[in-house]
Formats: structure tokens, C-alpha cells, sequence
């Protein structure tokens, strides 16, 4: 990238996003924009720029993951700052999109909130707005400015294509029926079997496993899903699994929620290994389980969209090997 470029492309992160974000660096060959985050005595948040970013490109990387109400404020605090800064163009990256299960009424008297958190980075004057693997696709449809969708399937096809010969006779599992496009592509793009689980859910952090539709019997199972959250779909699933006579079952998420009971449950379940990717911050989370966690990350998936979008290039070059995403 050209001195000129990296005077002109600016990239800040959030307090609890800045691993990603020096990764994200790292492959545009920048250093990280200098900003500070202060939270005060009564708990209200303060971002100051320390570079100017006057007529600049401007891109604001936040996860708005646990503690999620704190993420999403610092990104609208962000916003403000370098609008009021004069920033020329503001895009928002948040790798994970918090609030993203509320996207619809399903019975009376409740919020779209997924609606409301797009509504607010609008009303923040960003420009653009770049994510990856939202729960719903059509969240696209609630942002009133440009939204570019990302697929993690990319970095996952990588990580699989390495070990394939040692994954043996591989199956697809869907561990819902609303995933069954992302399974169905991926068991295509791996040489696989497909199977799905119908589930129901019971409340929050409690789901029901029904029947298995497939053959899993001799088989590696690999269960891929946009998030691990309570753990509760995936870790039932995996006992169906090897109750039907799979031989092996990995867990594969792009982002990794992992409340509640989730590492209790995915320490004791019979799942081997659990591949995800950093667009949450690990912290010492994973320590429980440390022996089945596998690690991803999409730093340079997300330099490489930054650097499309401020050149104006095509981001939807970048779905050439995908998936697709959850319906």
C-alpha cells in the first residue's frame, strides 16, 4: 500500500476488539489509528482521537459481543467522534453483530431490535456498514445505507481443506433446519455427506433434539452453525450423532457466544473439537476447554473487504468460494 494510502485509510478499533484489529492491520500493512476509550466513575464512556482524520477513509472495527450494551455505545460514541472530526467516510466493521436473534416479531408486544441497532448507526451518520455471518441474511434490509455481508466459509474451507484426508469419511450435519444452506454448501465444497437434526426450542438455553435425517453411522460429523451460544443445540446434537454411530464430531462456528452453561456443556459433551474464529475476543474464556478449541481468524477476510471497499473495488469478489449464509 502506497504512503498516500495509508495517509488517507484510517482504521480504529473498540477497547474490547483490538486483537482482530491488529490482524486486520497486519494484512493491509498499517498501523492501528490511535484512540483512547476512558470509561468514568459513573460509567459513561469517552473516545478522543489522536491522529487527525480530516478528509479521511475511516474504518471503526467493534465487535458488539459481551458486554454488549457497553459495544454498541463506544461504536456510536466512535461514530460521533470521527464524523465531528471531519472524517470524509465512515464504514462500521463489527465481525459480530449483537442483538442480530431479535430480527422479527414472532409473537405480540415485542422488539425488532436488530431494526433498532441499525436505525441508531444510521442515525450516527456512518457510511457503510460491513459484517460478518449475521444470524439472519435479511438484517442486510435494515440498514438504510450500503451493508456489505460477509461469509467466514473462506476461512473455514482453508482450515478444512488442510486436514481433510485426516477427517476420513466426513458428514455434514445441520444441527437446525434453518441451517441447512450453509451445511448443504459446505458438504458440497468438502466432498461430503449431508444429515439434519430437527430440534425444538424450549425456552432461551434449552432446546429438544428430534430425529436425525441420514446416514451417520462410521462417519466424522462436522456440525457448522454461525454461533455457539449456551450450547445447549450443538452439544444434544452430538450425542444423537454418536448415539447413531458417528465416529467423531467437530463443531465448527464463526462466532463464539459461549455463555451460560457452554463450556460446562462442550467440556463434558463428545464433541473433539471446536473450531471458531476470533470476530469475538477469547480472553481466558476458552481455558475449560481448552484442549478442543481451534482458532481462526478473519483478520485478513476483513483487510481484504477494507481494502476493496476503499478502493472501490468489487467485495462481492470475495464470495467466490462461500457457503453461503443462514437464512
Amino acid at each position: 500500500m502506497s504512503r498516500s494510502d495509508e495517509n488517507d485509510l484510517k482504521v480504529f478499533a473498540g477497547r474490547h476488539a483490538k486483537h482482530l484489529a491488529h490482524r486486520v492491520c497486519a494484512h493491509l500493512d498499517l498501523p492501528l489509528g490511535a484512540a483512547k476509550t476512558m470509561e468514568f466513575p459513573d460509567g459513561e464512556l469517552f473516545v478522543k482521537l489522536e491522529e487527525d482524520v480530516r478528509g479521511r477513509d475511516c474504518f471503526v472495527l467493534i465487535s458488539t459481543c459481551a458486554p454488549v450494551n457497553d459495544n454498541v455505545m463506544e461504536l456510536l460514541i466512535f461514530l460521533d467522534c470521527l464524523r465531528r472530526a471531519s472524517a470524509r467516510r465512515v464504514t462500521v466493521v463489527m465481525p459480530y453483530f449483537g442483538y442480530g436473534r431479535q430480527d422479527r416479531k414472532d409473537e405480540g408486544r415485542v422488539p425488532i431490535t436488530a431494526k433498532l441497532i441499525a436505525n441508531m448507526i444510521t442515525a450516527a451518520r456512518a457510511d457503510r456498514v460491513l459484517a460478518i455471518d449475521l444470524h439472519a441474511a435479511q438484517i442486510q434490509g435494515f440498514f438504510d445505507i450500503p451493508m456489505d455481508h460477509l461469509s467466514a466459509t473462506p476461512v473455514f474451507l482453508k482450515h478444512f481443506h488442510a486436514i481433510r484426508e485426516e477427517l476420513g469419511d466426513l458428514c455434514l450435519v445441520s444441527p437446525d433446519v434453518g441451517n441447512v444452506k450453509v451445511a448443504e454448501g459446505m458438504a458440497n465444497l468438502l466432498s461430503a455427506d449431508l444429515a439434519i437434526i430437527n430440534k425444538r426450542r424450549i425456552t432461551g438455553d434449552t432446546v429438544e433434539t428430534g430425529n436425525l435425517i441420514g446416514d451417520v453411522r462410521g462417519k466424522t460429523v462436522l456440525m457448522f452453525d454461525d454461533m455457539i451460544s449456551t450450547a445447549g443445540t450443538v452439544c444434544e446434537a452430538a450425542r444423537l450423532v454418536m448415539d447413531k454411530g458417528a465416529t467423531d464430531v467437530i463443531a465448527a462456528a464463526t462466532h463464539p457466544v459461549l455463555v451460560g452453561m457452554a463450556m460446562q456443556r462442550l467440556a463434558a459433551s463428545p464433541i473433539s473439537r471446536v473450531v471458531i474464529t476470533d470476530t469475538i475476543p477469547a480472553g481466558d474464556r476458552y481455558e475449560p476447554i481448552q484442549d478442543k478449541i481451534v482458532e481462526l481468524s478473519v483478520g485478513e477476510l476483513l483487510g481484504e473487504a477494507i481494502h476493496r471497499i476503499h478502493h472501490n473495488q468489487s467485495v462481492s469478489a470475495l464470495f467466490h468460494e462461500t457457503a453461503g449464509t443462514k437464512r
